[in-house]
């Protein structure tokens, strides 16, 4: 039966922080608790990971790197939605970022700023002047597992610690459910 731990080894984040990406490490303490499992990086996608390793989706949290635009000054946000789930990106957090226009961000520059891999990229650790947005489904979740800023790890954590992170905000993020 598929749980947010699956079939993995979870670690203590704090004494094996050397499989995470090097911000995520060092923000560790801010996720007291938190557990890390090294991971191949080929599986690493999330239903790929879900099936792999029997980890329920809706115990699984995407981050989607989102740049906001208002005139020349641009926002970067991470977006945290369950994997079931779809963000509403150009109403919620459009109007969250209070931008005129949002778009995905451009796979090397979101590297290049948070120091992470993309599909990977995790809300721990992101450039302080970031915002995240945590959908309230991911906060009331309990345990969900997040990436850990490298394709080879994945970080357990509980969801309502993801909006306990500087920067953070819970709110209603997901798209209704057809």
């Amino acid at each position: 039966m598929p749980s947010a731990e699956g079939n993995l080894t979870w670690l203590p984040l704090a004494d094996r922080a050397d499989l995470v990406a090097p911000p995520v490490a060092a923000a560790a303490h801010l996720v007291p608790g938190a557990r890390v499992a090294e991971i191949d990086p080929h599986l690493a996608d999330t239903a790929t990971f879900c099936e792999t390793y029997d980890v329920a989706p809706d115990a699984s949290s995407n981050c989607v790197v989102v740049a906001g635009r208002r005139g020349d000054e641009v926002t970067y946000a991470a977006v945290m939605i369950l994997a079931t789930d779809r963000a509403d990106i150009n109403k919620v957090v459009r109007k969250e970022l209070g931008v005129r226009k949002v778009s995905f961000a451009d796979q090397e520059d979101a590297e290049t700023r948070t120091a992470m891999i993309q599909g990977g990229i995790t809300p721990i650790g992101l450039p302080e002047d970031w915002l995240i947005l945590v959908d309230e489904a991911v906060v009331a979740a309990g345990p969900v597992v997040i990436g850990g800023g490298l394709r080879g790890a994945k970080i357990l954590v509980e969801g309502s610690a993801l909006a306990s992170l500087p920067g953070a905000r819970a709110l209603p993020l997901a798209l209704p459910r057809a």
